[in-house]
């Protein structure tokens, strides 16, 4: 796939762009041990951004968005309400969650003749057709969220955690697709885990490795992009994880 550096270049940055807000939420995804909740609220934002469509909003227009932040909101709020009640099967509820948002949206998308490639582009994303124009109002909420994060930190609490994360979410699932979401978030904080030191720096530098790697290998070969990063990622992600031995059972 002979990709011209145009695509490449805004494609790494909205890479860059997801980075910012999802290495350090994955972080404490993995500390809460609800590690699929990503997954769950991408798909339910996915879910948003299809009905919108099927009401006959433009794709790109603010119907879509407002659609894709009302249900990750409402998801998200939903889940934080579970955790409060039901912490002992809260990663269950994620996973039913998840499940019922995909066949929702296949449910919308079966009398659509497009329906697969939509359901395809929800999965895979579509990151080498993200334009520069539509990085910058990414960045500045990307902005928001990661200075809301690191100003306040566990300060903002659990509906607040939830908040942030669906309002990330939101927008990195329209930019790279569930699948690329959910490896950013969880890849990193997995395979940085045993470190004690520079956690967060390894974090981004496997996170900017994977998505450098990933396009570049879509230079030269016939694969697309968003799994090849997918697939690099995981490999980077694995050979850090185990170049660290396990801490011994106290």
């Amino acid at each position: 796939m002979n990709l011209d550096l145009t695509l490449i270049v805004p494609a790494f940055l909205a890479g860059l762009l997801v980075m910012v807000t999802h290495v350090p939420l994955g972080i404490q995804v993995l500390a809460r041990g609800i590690v699929f909740i990503d997954l769950a609220v991408a798909q339910i934002a996915g879910l948003g951004v299809i009905f919108a469509d099927w009401l006959g909003f433009e794709p790109h227009g603010a119907g879509v968005q407002i659609a894709a932040l009302a249900a990750a909101l409402a998801g998200a709020l939903a889940l934080t309400w579970t955790d409060k009640h039901w912490p002992d099967v809260q990663e269950a509820v994620i996973g039913v969650s998840f499940i019922l948002a995909a066949n929702l949206a296949i449910l919308l998308l079966a009398s659509n003749p497009h329906g697969g490639e939509h359901l395809k582009d929800l999965l895979i994303g579509q990151i080498l057709w993200v334009t520069p124009a539509a990085l910058l109002p990414v960045a500045v909420l990307s902005a928001v969220i990661a200075a809301l994060w690191f100003g306040a930190g566990p300060r903002i609490g659990r509906i607040g955690f939830y908040v942030l994360f669906a309002c990330a979410v939101t927008v990195a699932v329209q930019l790279v697709g569930v699948y690329l979401v959910f490896t950013t978030l969880i890849v990193p904080a997995l395979a940085t885990r045993r470190m004690t030191r520079y956690r967060l720096a390894a974090c981004y530098l496997l996170g900017i490795l994977g998505y450098a790697i990933g396009l570049g290998a879509s230079l030269i070969s016939d694969f697309p992009p968003g799994p090849l990063i997918v697939c690099v990622m995981t490999a980077l992600g694995v050979a850090l994880f185990l170049s660290f031995p396990s801490r011994a059972p106290k």
